[in-house]
């Protein structure tokens, strides 16, 4: 038994990942909806994950802002959620422009189901749900927002402690940040062991999600999937490769070294459960801690750019569905609605739900196409949320050349 742990603990993450994979959707297309029998398997990954999502976000985030001064903070957000807007938008517009083209809705009938969707929130109440009524009720409810910004907050407070001109509360200040690296450092070690059972959980999650679904949504709707993925396809080249020639991040070399956090995020479809993978590979890009440990997380929750492609090109679909022949002021709400919706709803329980309902609504379209969109969500879920952790490290890789290149000239 050695000798075999050995051996699959030596093998390559995203080659362990892909196998079990691969695997998971023989046995799911075999088995058909007995596979479900390996779910709880998967469950469990999915568990694991969300477990150490919290700490993770809490110390790393504490860790890096204790190191910051207010100014190099707001510096760095500033940059951040430029990159965020900008190439959201950017995403939605690919969706649009592809589904015009390509027409998937068309021939497309609407389905019978009833489509329960949540109540969503306003923008004032969005902007006040950043800041939580109890710190205890944000961790039970994993509520992400809230935590980055108590975790700012903590951060800073430590911050102006370690720079206090009182050397008491100077030490006081050090001795926190030390203690948050040190969880920081705790938190990556029992990452550490969760990754070596990702592949078991891959194996049951794409066994058990085939087994029940099988392949005929893909069929139905194949020109809608073709679509999304020609944006996402268009978003990197387009977009993402030529961010990085821009800035100078080389751009195989990128690629090579976050490759294990993009695969995760495609066969899991969660940018928060792929959250620790993706601040590991961000160490292996060589991005600096302070950047990666602010924008990553933020990232995860707000920054959506395989979602914005998914609603630009639902919203035509949906038009196609009914006839409907949007004009340009119509696409050009689609775009701002689309945008603020992404990124606004994100962390918010059924935020993909949510953000499709908005746009169709704003659009004055039947919101019943979420059903439709629905019975490809896996599919095209996967691919999203690869472009979104994509965008994630992209972006936390270009503030950070984008600082080093401000320090070189101050130099």
């Amino acid at each position: 038994m050695g000798a075999i742990w050995r051996f699959y603990r030596d093998q390559s993450f995203m080659l362990k990942m892909s196998v079990g994979f691969l695997l998971g959707i023989v046995v799911g297309l075999i088995f058909g909806e007995s596979a479900g029998v390996l779910s709880p398997l998967g469950d469990l990954l999915l568990r694991l994950l969300n477990l150490i999502v919290i700490p993770l976000v809490i110390f790393t985030l504490i860790a890096a802002v204790d190191q910051l001064n207010p100014a190099k903070l707001g510096r760095i957000g500033g940059k951040v959620f430029v990159f965020y807007f900008i190439t959201t938008g950017i995403a939605i517009v690919f969706g649009i422009l592809l589904a015009l083209l390509i027409r998937p809705g068309v021939g497309l009938t609407l389905p019978d189901a009833q489509i329960d969707v949540p109540e969503r929130p306003s923008v004032v109440d969005t902007l006040l749900g950043i800041v939580p009524n109890n710190l205890f009720s944000a961790l039970a409810d994993a509520d992400i927002l809230a935590l980055i910004f108590v975790a700012v907050v903590v951060g800073l407070s430590i911050s102006s402690m370690i720079h206090s001109g009182e050397e008491r509360i100077s030490k006081m200040g050090h001795f926190l940040g030390d203690l948050t690296t040190s969880l920081s450092e705790v938190t990556f070690r029992v990452l550490n062991g969760i990754l070596q059972y990702a592949p078991i959980g891959i194996f049951a999650i794409a066994a058990s999600a085939i087994g029940s679904q099988g392949l005929q949504t893909l069929i139905s709707l194949g020109k809608l999937t073709v679509v999304i993925y020609g944006g996402i396809v268009l978003q990197f080249v387009l977009v993402y490769f030529v961010i990085m020639k821009i800035f100078g991040v080389q751009i195989r070399e990128f690629f090579r070294n976050v490759k294990d956090a993009v695969g995760t995020a495609f066969m899991t479809s969660s940018s928060l459960g792929t959250l620790p993978v993706t601040m590991k590979a961000a160490k292996r890009a060589g991005i600096n801690d302070e950047v990666a440990s602010f924008s990553l997380p933020l990232g995860a929750t707000v920054n959506m750019d395989g979602a914005a492609i998914r609603l630009g090109a639902s919203v035509v679909f949906a038009a196609d569905i009914v006839g409907l022949d949007l004009g340009f002021a119509a696409i050009l709400g689609i775009i701002v609605t689309g945008t603020l919706a992404s990124v606004g709803t994100a962390g918010v329980p059924g935020a993909g739900l949510i953000a499709l309902s908005i746009v169709l609504t704003q659009a004055g379209l039947p919101i019943e196409v979420v059903a439709l969109v629905a019975g490809i969500d896996a599919i095209l879920g996967m691919g999203a949320t690869a472009t979104n952790v994509t965008g994630d490290l992209v972006g936390a890789s270009v503030v950070d050349k984008s600082e080093k290149r401000r320090l070189a000239k101050l130099i």
